[in-house]
C-alpha cells in the first residue's frame, strides 16, 4: 500500500464516531445533543452507563492501536521518514480524524483515548505512566478533562527529560509526537478548561451505572 494513501486511511479510521454509533445502539440516539454534547467515553457514561462507555473507550483506543499497527505492517522504511516516525505520524493522523472526523463534517471528540493508544503501542512504559497520572488526578478532583490535559501534558514532559536530562536515546519523532499531541489535547480541551477555571466543570461521578 503506498504509505501517503495509508496516512489518508488512517485519517479516516481515527474519524469512525464509535461514541455516535454506541449512543444510538443504547437507545439514546444522536449523544451530541445531550449532556456535554461530546462523543467521548465520558459524557457516554453520563448518559448511556458504564457499559456503553467501555465499548466506546475500548473503541477509541483500538483505533490508535490499529493505525500504528497497520503503518508497521505495510510501511517499508526510507529516507526522510524512519520507521517510528511513519507510525507516530500515522497515529496523529488517526488522532486528528478522531477530533476533526470526516464522518461529522470535521467535528469529533477530544482525541485523548485514540492518542493513549496509539502512545501504547510505540511508548508503553511512559505511556502507562501518564495513564497512572490520569487516574490519580481523576480520583482525587473527579475531573475527567483535568486528568486528560494533565496526562498528555506529563507523557510529553517525560521524553523530554528522559532525552535530555537523563541522556536516554529518545528519537525527536517522539518528541515533536507527544508535544503536538499535547497541544492538539489543549485545543480541544479549550472550553473544559474555561470551565475549569470558572469552577463550573462538570465532575465525574463514580457511581453512575
Amino acid at each position: 500500500m503506498d504509505f501517503y494513501i495509508y496516512l489518508i486511511v488512517a485519517y479516516f479510521l481515527g474519524g469512525l464516531p464509535f461514541g455516535l454509533a454506541v449512543g444510538y445502539m443504547f437507545g439514546h440516539g444522536d449523544i451530541r445533543k445531550k449532556g456535554s454534547g461530546n462523543i467521548g467515553s465520558t459524557n457516554i457514561w453520563r448518559i448511556a452507563g458504564g457499559k456503553a462507555a467501555t465499548i466506546v473507550f475500548v473503541g477509541d483506543i483500538g483505533k490508535g492501536i490499529a493505525a500504528v499497527l497497520l503503518c508497521q505492517y505495510y510501511y517499508t522504511p526510507q529516507y526522510p521518514i524512519s520507521f517510528e516516525a511513519a507510525s507516530l505520524l500515522a497515529g496523529f493522523l488517526a488522532v486528528l480524524g478522531h477530533s476533526f472526523s470526516p464522518y461529522l463534517k470535521f467535528q469529533g471528540g477530544k482525541g485523548v483515548n485514540t492518542a493513549l493508544g496509539v502512545f501504547i503501542s510505540v511508548l508503553p512504559i511512559q505511556a502507562l505512566t501518564a495513564l497512572s497520572v490520569f487516574l490519580l488526578i481523576v480520583a482525587v478532583t473527579r475531573y475527567v478533562s483535568l486528568g486528560s490535559i494533565v496526562a498528555t501534558l506529563t507523557l510529553a514532559v517525560i521524553l523530554w527529560v528522559e532525552k535530555y536530562a537523563m541522556n536516554q536515546p529518545v528519537a525527536n519523532s517522539y518528541l515533536v509526537s507527544t508535544t503536538v499531541v499535547a497541544v492538539l489535547i489543549l485545543i480541544t480541551h479549550r472550553q473544559n478548561i474555561k470551565r475549569l477555571i470558572a469552577g463550573n466543570e462538570n465532575r465525574f461521578e463514580f457511581g453512575r451505572r
